[in-house]
């Protein structure tokens, strides 16, 4: 069956909600907080998915997940809400097709004014050269 595979889920929150909530928006901070919650558990975040309002059943999150092998991971229910349409159905899908979901559940870090213009210009500027860093 080989090594769990984990997917990572981070919502899509458009940068204009930056200042209402910073994590939402912070797609790369998601994904982090889920990169170091599989090293912790012994995994690799085999694949990133990042959406919004995703249906359960969309093929985009069960492409290659093998059943009773590989799980999900977000960092938590609160970014799950964002990103699927549903997560009560997403947790029954899992459940009915033998895949774990886990959410981190850790704390989500704190952004203070110049957290926020790191993400606003990363996701502004992304077709300017800016990496990022």
């Amino acid at each position: 069956m080989g090594e769990p595979r984990v997917t990572a889920i981070a919502s899509l929150t458009p940068l204009r909600e930056l200042e209402a909530d910073p994590f939402l928006v912070d797609s790369r901070s998601q994904h982090a907080m889920c990169a170091n919650w599989a090293a912790e558990q012994g995994y690799v975040v085999a694949r990133q998915l990042l959406v919004r309002g995703l249906r359960p059943d969309h093929s985009a999150l069960w492409d290659g997940v093998r059943p009773g092998v590989d799980l999900f991971v977000a960092p938590s229910r609160r970014v799950l809400e964002t990103a699927l349409a549903s997560v009560d159905e997403f947790t029954e899908e899992c459940a009915r097709r033998g895949v774990r979901v886990e959410t981190v559940g850790g704390a989500e870090p704190s952004y203070d004014a110049q957290m926020k213009a790191r993400v606003h210009r990363r996701l502004s500027m992304p077709t300017a050269g800016y990496d990022g860093r």
